[in-house]
């Protein structure tokens, strides 16, 4: 969506200065335009806004407020020009969007609610335009094409850099190594199936093996499956040997005094504490205590009965979420409310476990007996993170919503995966078991998981250039821990252990199976609410810093390890207020 970009960089300081001023424009707006575009146009606005607002924060007061200007006449032209404008990228955008909506599959069922309204007594074929907005904002149908919208532009608004020519791009040998990477791990499940004679896409089940399954389906522990001779494809450790050994385009003369640490030469942006500071800001405004928290589950129960997306995102940034709460309000922040459609997608999903068995389904149950089963926190879940699993590896639309180097490049044809567009690695399954605490229907779990993956989770699994991908997560996390921890640095450097190898595996699981579930719940949250997975990295560098008495008086790599195992006592949201508040 070129148009949105441009129009987004070029007015990024103007907008927040004129946000009342926005706020009536819509009134006007809304009785100027067609009725979908109107009410496109009006969500856009806020969605626009929405953006902006928390760019803007981020930016700090670097922008050059209007009001300085002395010729009340130039400012108000000004003003005219930027409202123009806006106006105009608005209309094209609003466009753009429409077009991308009637694509989408919950594009029927909102056509046929705006038909029904469009016959019924409410609206007045005289004043067709007036009456059917207004039956439209009244039957709460303007929200839910708000949140499509919301939805819609946050997946669009940040596409992966594109490199430009490979010889000048320095990340270009970090898209390289994605791409070797994806490929050695897909060599491997290849070889695995031809050690097991078995095919990559699967074989149909025999009758009784079907009716087994079906009769055992919400009890699949019970499912008999020889898995002595899998094993994971790949595990944590694995990919940071990977990351560990890259090596970017070094000039000869620097290599002799550098210092040889894990991620500095990668020429990726990192975040340093100040801009984190600003980031999470909204965590360190007091009405966290007193009067205010005892009404917060009231006004949560507010906020969800607008079910407007952006509001529910807001909400989880206090990151003081009442629980019964938690799973509709990540579903609205996620976009992940169950339709027909979604229901219907599950049963074929399901059907597809049913008549054809993969090798995939065996690194499944295998995962889950290796992680979940073994987890006192997790093993009651077993059950239903066999089915959600299952689909979640035969589900073709995820390597649609997830486009990578490797799916763009030519080698994918050489070597075939699953359905899911990403082999399964150990200890995937505790990304979703945390969904286990929020949802007793595995239709909801199943597709909230599924956004969460989609938005976030990958990007802990793969090697990418994302400014939230693991490589960026591991350069912040190192950089953090050099400049605020120089003691523990020079400590690790002194014992050469890499710091990074005692973080890692949190990082790749965003804590999943470290934190006690209903600390990670809270983690979880600030990740939706901030939309960000940095303060992964920033609770890393936390831990580490608190028990930096321990750690100092140990020597090898063991009992480092013992000390950072337990992290039951960890809380989550005191800790990462008081580091942020400090000077």
């Amino acid at each position: 969506m070129p148009e949105w970009g441009e129009v987004k960089r070029e007015h990024h300081h103007h907008h927040n200065h004129h946000h009342q001023h926005h706020q009536q424009q819509l009134a006007k707006q809304l009785a100027n335009e067609q009725p979908t575009a109107a009410a496109l146009e009006a969500a856009l606005e806020a969605e626009q806004d929405e953006t902006e607002s928390s760019s803007s924060s981020s930016a700090g007061s670097s922008g050059t407020s209007p009001t300085k200007n002395n010729n009340p006449s130039e400012q108000q032209a000004a003003l005219q020009y930027m409202e123009e404008l806006k106006d105009a990228s608005i209309h094209h955008t609003a466009l753009k969007l429409s077009e991308d909506i009637k694509a989408m599959k919950i594009y029927g069922s909102l056509y046929k609610m705006v038909q029904k309204l469009a016959c019924s007594p409410e609206v007045d074929k005289d004043d067709m335009k007036h009456t059917l907005e207004a039956a439209i904002k009244a039957n709460g149908l303007e929200t839910e094409i708000r949140n499509v919208i919301y939805h819609l532009i946050r997946n669009s608004l940040k596409p992966e850099p594109k490199a430009s020519a490979p010889s000048s791009d320095p990340l270009n040998y970090l898209r390289r190594a994605g791409i070797q990477w994806e490929r050695r791990v897909r060599k491997s499940l290849n070889s695995m199936c031809s050690e097991s004679k078995a095919q990559l896409q699967g074989q149909m089940r025999i009758v009784t093996d079907r009716e087994d399954i079906l009769a055992k389906w919400d009890e699949l522990s019970n499912y008999q499956i020889d898995l002595t001779n899998y094993r994971p494809v790949y595990a944590p450790k694995d990919l940071l040997d990977v990351l560990l050994s890259l090596k970017g385009p070094v000039k000869q003369d620097e290599t002799d005094f550098l210092p040889k640490w894990e991620f500095s030469h990668i020429s990726l942006t990192v975040k340093n504490l100040f801009e984190l500071r600003v980031h999470f800001s909204e965590l360190l405004r007091n009405d966290n205590t007193g009067g205010g928290a005892h009404d917060w589950p009231v006004t949560c129960q507010k906020i969800l009965k607008t079910r407007h997306a952006p509001l529910c995102q807001q909400a989880l940034k206090k990151g003081i979420t009442p629980p019964p709460l938690r799973g509709p309000l990540w579903a609205y922040v996620l976009g992940s409310q169950v339709e027909a459609h979604h229901t219907e997608h599950w049963e074929n999903l399901k059907q597809s476990v049913l008549t054809t068995e993969s090798i995939v389904d065996k690194l499944v149950f295998k995962d889950v007996q290796l992680t979940a089963t073994n987890d006192d926190r997790y093993f009651v879940f077993e059950d239903v993170l066999y089915q959600i699993m299952l689909c979640f590896s035969r589900d073709d639309e995820i390597s649609h919503m997830i486009q990578t180097e490797f799916t763009n490049s030519a080698k994918l044809k050489q070597y075939e995966g699953p359905a899911c567009g990403f082999v399964p690695f150990h200890g995937i399954c505790m990304l979703a078991a945390p969904f286990c605490y929020l949802y007793d229907n595995p239709v909801s779990l199943y597709f909230t998981f599924r956004a969460f993956y989609v938005r976030y989770c990958h990007r802990l699994t793969t090697i990418n250039t994302h400014p939230q991908g693991i490589v960026s997560l591991c350069l912040l996390f190192e950089k953090l821990l050099q400049t605020h921890e120089p003691q523990l640095w020079s400590h690790f450097r002194e014992l050469q252990i890499q710091p990074i190898r005692v973080v890692f595996k949190w990082l790749m699981r965003a804590f999943s199976g470290h934190l006690p579930p209903e600390q990670l719940l809270i983690l979880w949250d600030l990740i939706l609410g901030y939309d960000s997975l940095e303060i992964l990295s920033l609770l890393a560098l936390i831990i580490l810093s608190f028990r930096r008495e321990s750690l100092m008086q140990v020597v090898t790599l063991e009992n480092i390890e013992a000390i950072l195992s337990d992290l039951s006592s960890v809380k989550v949201l005191p800790l990462i207020q008081l580091t942020l508040s400090r000077d």
